[in-house]
């Protein structure tokens, strides 16, 4: 018994979970578009694939790993790949915070400024400045008003 349970812990793997994986990816073309889906049709455990070309992002479902994911785009395709970096505007406290704010991000989205250890105490705003921030704010009814 001590055997078996022994060789079926060795050959056992831990079971993936069903995920979404956003990358962003550069697409000009058809033709990028089409390698780029193919790059990843066939991988082991994906289950759906979607490509926007319009915001650069592919969207991988199923039973994978992000960083392999990455790495056969890159690999297969030739080009740069990377998690989708973008978040929705309205959950950074700062969307224009040095670092937040990317003009090549879709519209609608700002960098997820949050994540990055470097950028966060920027991207937050402590309540000695949402105070002055909001004294001269447009959506405050008794902000202050210069003429």
């Amino acid at each position: 018994m001590g055997f078996q349970n022994l060789c079926y812990r060795k050959h056992h793997k831990k079971l993936k979970q069903f995920q979404r994986v956003e990358i962003k990816v550069k697409m000009d073309c058809e033709g990028c578009e089409r390698r780029v889906r193919k790059s990843v049709e066939g991988m082991k455990g994906v289950s759906k694939v979607t490509v926007d070309p319009k915001q650069s992002k592919l969207t991988v479902e199923g039973f994978v790993q992000p960083s392999k994911v990455v790495h056969r785009v890159m690999h297969r395709t030739g080009k740069k790949a990377e998690l989708w970096p973008y978040v929705p505007y309205e959950v950074v406290p700062h969307p224009y915070a040095p670092g937040a704010y990317d003009k090549k991000a879709p519209p609608g989205y700002v960098r997820n400024a949050l994540a990055d250890p470097l950028v966060a105490p920027l991207a937050r705003a402590s309540s000695f400045e949402v105070k002055y921030t909001s004294a001269f704010s447009d959506e405050n009814p008794n902000a202050c008003t210069i003429m």
